[in-house]
């Protein structure tokens, strides 16, 4: 089975909304979307400055500006490459991990008072839909 392209369209615009109500109607809204995504990518691992500005995706002077902004914060950490001296890494600190951790708690926890208006039966399902989003999230082109 194929989607239409309508249909995909409907389906991004309406992943977009919901993801961007569910961060202004928590906690989540008083971070960069931006910085977000850079807590996302080093939850995974280090990275290099060239990675995350292709994650997020920015140019390499957005990537070092937020960097910088989140390493100031103790969210995030730079460190010499090891194989690069050029370079640096960035990694996650504990702070950063527990400050994404918050951000998702808080938009689950809203999520979570929208499934109530809900049927059991509509819960389930996009309950269910939960993996496939995932994997469709990890995918690569």
């Amino acid at each position: 089975m194929t989607i239409g392209d309508d249909d995909a369209l409907h389906l991004v615009i309406s992943l977009h909304r919901l993801t961007r109500s569910l961060r202004r109607a928590s906690t989540a809204g008083s971070v960069q979307p931006t910085h977000i995504a850079i807590l996302v990518l080093l939850a995974k691992g280090p990275a290099r400055i060239g990675e995350i500005a292709a994650w997020v995706p920015c140019s390499q002077p957005t990537a070092t500006s937020a960097v910088l902004a989140m390493e100031a914060s103790g969210l995030i950490r730079r460190a010499p490459d090891p194989t690069d001296g050029r370079a640096c890494r960035v990694t996650l600190t504990e702070r950063g991990a527990a400050a994404l951790a918050d951000l998702a708690r808080g938009e689950a926890e809203v999520l979570s008072r929208r499934l109530a208006s809900l049927r059991p039966d509509e819960i389930r399902q996009l309950v269910d839909v939960g993996p496939l989003l995932r994997r469709l999230a990890e995918a690569t082109d």
